[in-house]
């Protein structure tokens, strides 16, 4: 599932920006076919915009019916109906999604017999200070065995004390879902921790979910501003 947003409050209309020759959304659409892991990919979206452009391209689009704060609930909104156990959210701004970071994010419910994990998120480590520092740039923290702490706009962790090298991570928007915690998330209300940051991941992490987090050292570009979108047109060339 790829939710797309017309609006977007950074970079309006970003995912119908042109990207060599195609929108940024379908360029989206078509990476995630082109991994064939799934047995169907659609977009869901709020615009007729979107929608057609995928429709007309020969890709398959759901229109939402509710208007939606985020890209789960417009997800859960779209396979409530559906028989289906692992959902994956790939988000509508990430052309350069690889099939290996998403066979890693499966891997993890197939090492799962007890069901210990309700989602498997990815992050990539990252050394530069502006990127560390840059509220656009979501930082994850895990624990021993990778279960997410928190994540946050925030550099995390704050080094304090700068003798000690730690490592920093920033969270890819890709998601994959056991069904059931998708439902529970729709019809559970925005906590202050999720409002504050702005970050979806955290009612997971407030109503006692567990993500399982992969590292993958594929970091793609993120197309959230007008410069990332520049990136993102110079590593397609």
């Amino acid at each position: 599932m790829i939710p797309a947003r017309y609006a977007a409050s950074r970079f309006p209309a970003k995912l119908m920006q042109d990207l060599s020759g195609k929108p940024v959304i379908l360029r989206t659409y078509e990476a995630a076919v082109k991994t064939g892991l799934f047995d169907n990919v659609y977009v869901v979206t709020d615009s007729k915009v979107i929608f057609d452009t995928i429709s007309q391209a020969g890709g398959k689009a759901l229109m939402s019916q509710k208007e939606h704060e985020c890209g789960s609930d417009r997800i859960a909104e779209a396979v409530a109906d559906m028989e289906v156990d692992i959902i994956v959210n790939v988000q509508g701004d990430e052309p350069f999604t690889d099939r290996e970071s998403l066979v890693g994010v499966l891997e993890v419910f197939r090492n799962d017999p007890d069901r210990e994990i309700d989602l498997a998120s990815l992050m990539v480590k990252i050394t530069d200070q502006e990127e560390i520092d840059d509220p656009n740039t979501v930082k994850v923290i895990v624990d021993q065995r990778n279960f997410a702490l928190y994540f946050s706009r925030s550099p995390i962790p704050y080094p304090r004390n700068r003798e000690i090298e730690a490592s920093h991570y920033k969270h890819k928007g890709i998601y994959a879902f056991r069904k059931t915690a998708l439902m529970d998330f729709q019809r559970l209300p925005m906590l202050p921790l999720e409002a504050t940051e702005k970050i979806e991941a955290i009612r997971y992490l407030e109503y006692g979910k567990k993500i399982k987090m992969v590292e993958t050292e594929v970091s793609g570009i993120e197309i959230d501003t007008p410069d990332d979108l520049k990136r993102a047109q110079r590593a397609w060339k």
